[in-house]
């Protein structure tokens, strides 16, 4: 039946097998045979917009992942990255073999944030049981090298005993906390969570001295601790680590950490080994800002850091270290050609790129159509769609007419999110106890992490599009004229977010294609411009990322999409005069996570409440987390 197909569409078994693919025409190859030969989900959607080459490599070449949150069945309604975690698990086989057919060291790499975003990983909470408890086991069925911890592995103290307990042993010595700690409840002392340091030789004889360090979060559980980086680096444990007796060709620092931002504390540490060693190579690979960006630090010190999210996977490749017996110029396949600082001369080059998270990539790259599905990464992609069904994940609450995103129209279009946010919290957040008495209701964009799209509204979208579990609090009667100034105010201070740059929260709108082969339609009402096609090669919405080595570093080619930034929060009103009178008071409702700052402004406003003017508006059980799954079910038709 597949050799009839084959030949159907005009292609060879030969040609199916895809043995060595180099060219554009191999993509085009690949992407006709997935129609074919379907994996991922099933109810995901294939790629294709195809990688514009074959991936470089060198002495050292690593894959990195960070920021997954949960989302191990990939993006089932947007081809860009609709790849699951059993694909990757295929993918990273397949690259670890051909990495020694090349004769080069392949290390895998994970920074962090395995909670809070997806349903496979958060549903569980929901259930009564520990966020992570089913994604966790289905993430470690990829064979990574190195691994650290996220602040989304902190914030609840059952998830990190958990991360400590399980994860974290399941892992051994690869999983590196250098500067995380838990108090362990069988004697009440703090311990690491994993390991603070690896030193360790790669299969090529390179031998690398790695740190995994957590930036200077502060809004851990209490049952965890955080060392500053500053501290770290002047305990005995690290200033050992770093004068080791043994050589060291490379430090790896893995981290949840920016490699931007200024909340990063990765200068600390290089500052720290630079100290002891000024021309040692140091890679760092960071995460937490969910960009794909690489810096430059110095003439020998990068760092990577590859998205969030399953929409990207980092490829990291360098030459040059003088150790080992790994070849610096593998034959056959892209090398590394660029010193870290352009201009000048260096015995280090460095490659990178950002693959995009779907079959079609993971396929090309891996030379391989026919037999890329392995037991292991078929068995993966049945247990995340059984894990899925197990949940309700894809229980449907209604079907949503348009896609609604976060950054890539004005705030107050009609094609953004917050203008339905404002219409479901207006008609759902409703005390009946008082809904006759007008509410204005203040919720935080930061509490926004996806954007909603068209068709069909799942039980697993809530927790893509709103994850956290805010409860609604509220202060009663306060006086209009200072309720009036609450928004100002609150947009006006300190940003409320818990972790994220606002930039870069917004989900890439569905693609556009032109391709006679695929029946999708494009949503023109969402991105004002029509697919760019040049060549032949269809150019889709999606990532363009400009680094420290310019604008080559994406996989795939796309379009820009366009960002436009939000304010701290949004109101919406309920319950008032149908006149268009004013009211003297009002209730004022507000995410419990921002109680603090709505209790700031509100002083500043000229009324001095405290936290026991404040109570639960509606139960404490119903949070941020259910009001859009319940206007769905109330407004949205189900038949999609």
């Amino acid at each position: 039946m597949l050799r009839s197909l084959v030949l159907g569409l005009g292609l060879s078994s030969a040609a199916l097998a895809c043995d060595g693919c180099t060219g554009t025409g191999d993509v085009e190859m690949v992407r006709r045979a997935r129609l074919i030969q379907p994996r991922m989900q099933p109810d995901a959607i294939p790629a294709i917009n195809g990688p514009k080459g074959p991936l470089p490599w060198g002495q050292l070449t690593f894959a990195h992942t960070s920021d997954t949150h949960g989302w191990l069945m990939g993006h089932v309604k947007e081809e860009n990255y609709g790849a699951d975690w059993g694909d990757y698990v295929s993918f990273i086989r397949h690259m670890r073999y051909k990495a020694r057919k090349l004769g080069v060291d392949f290390l895998v790499v994970d920074s962090g944030d395995l909670h809070d975003g997806a349903g496979l990983s958060d549903a569980t909470a929901k259930l009564g049981g520990v966020n992570g408890e089913v994604s966790l086991p289905i993430f470690q069925n990829l064979d990574y090298d190195l691994l650290t911890i996220g602040n989304h592995e902190l914030y609840v103290a059952d998830v990190a005993f958990d991360v400590f307990e399980n994860f974290a042993k399941f892992y051994r010595s690869r999983y590196l906390t250098s500067n995380v700690q838990i108090m362990d409840p069988k004697d009440g002392k703090f311990k690491y969570i994993g390991r603070t340091h690896k030193y360790f030789t790669t299969y090529f004889g390179v031998r690398i001295m790695a740190f995994g360090v957590l930036f200077d979060f502060t809004s851990n559980a209490n049952n965890s601790k955080i060392i500053k980086a500053k501290d770290m680096v002047q305990q005995q444990w690290f200033l050992d680590a770093i004068n080791t007796p043994e050589p060291v060709d490379l430090f790896l620092v893995l981290g949840h950490n920016s490699i931007r931002s200024s909340t990063s504390t990765f200068p600390v540490i290089r500052e720290a080994i630079r100290k002891v060693h000024p021309n040692t190579p140091i890679q760092f690979f960071g995460g937490h800002s969910h960009t794909r960006d690489f810096k430059v630090y110095d003439n020998s010190s990068t760092a990577l850091e590859p998205g969030r999210y399953c929409e990207t996977l980092g490829w990291f490749a360098m030459s040059g270290i003088e150790a080992g017996t790994g070849k610096h110029k593998p034959s056959g396949v892209p090398t590394p050609n660029r010193p870290a600082i352009n201009g000048t001369t260096s015995y280090l080059s460095y490659a990178r790129r950002y693959i995009d998270w779907n079959r079609l990539s993971f396929e090309y790259h891996s030379d391989n159509v026919r037999t890329f599905d392995t037991p292991r990464g078929e068995s993966v992609t049945n247990e995340v769609w059984d894990e899925r069904h197990r949940l309700n994940l894809t229980n449907l609450y209604g079907c949503a007419p348009q896609t609604y995103c976060l950054s890539c129209a004005p705030q107050t279009s009609e094609l953004s999110i917050y203008p339905l946010v404002q219409k479901a919290l207006s008609a759902v957040i409703v005390n009946e106890e008082r809904k006759d008495i007008p509410r204005m209701i203040f919720v935080n964009t930061g509490g926004f992490r996806f954007d909603l799209l068209k068709g069909p509204f799942t039980y697993d979208d809530s927790f893509i599009v709103a994850p956290f579990t805010n409860a609604f609090q509220y202060i009663p009667n306060v006086p209009y004229a200072a309720a009036a100034k609450l928004l100002d105010l609150l947009n006006g201070g300190a940003p409320q977010k818990r972790d994220m740059d606002r930039k870069h929260r917004s989900f890439i709108p569905r693609s556009a294609d032109a391709c006679p082969l695929d029946g999708a339609q494009f949503n023109s009402g969402l991105v004002k411009r029509k697919t760019i096609v040049r060549r032949q090669e269809i150019v889709t919405p999606g990532y363009v990322t400009k680094d420290d080595f310019g604008i080559d570093g994406d996989d795939t080619p796309h379009s820009a999409i366009p960002f436009f930034r939000t304010t701290n929060d949004v109101m919406a009103k309920g319950g008032f005069p149908t006149d268009g009178s004013t009211p003297d008071t009002v209730d004022v409702v507000f995410y419990d996570f921002i109680r603090n700052y709505v209790l700031t402004a509100l002083a500043k406003a000229g009324e001095n409440y405290t936290v026991a003017d404040v109570e639960y508006y509606m139960p404490p059980t119903f949070t941020s987390n259910d009001f859009l799954p319940e206007y769905a079910k109330r407004f949205w038709s189900k038949d999609c």
